[in-house]
């Protein structure tokens, strides 16, 4: 579950926080499903571990903030 998920105990590749809900909310322009932006969304499949790491730590700090 990507919402209970810490990237910071978290051994090997990280996993996408992708969960199937794609729908970019207009007021905060997160998906709706995984908090992250397009250009997070776009750059995930190329992105380096410590890049995977900021966005998931990111996505934490947007999930505290709502």
């Amino acid at each position: 579950n990507p919402a209970n998920f810490n990237p910071v105990n978290h051994v090997g590749p990280l996993p996408s926080p992708c969960t199937s809900i794609c729908q970019m909310n207009a007021e905060n322009g997160f998906c709706q499903g995984c908090w992250r932006t397009l250009d997070e969304i776009t750059n995930w499949s190329v992105a380096s571990e410590a890049k995977k790491m900021q966005i998931w730590l990111a996505i934490s700090q947007r999930r505290l903030a709502a």
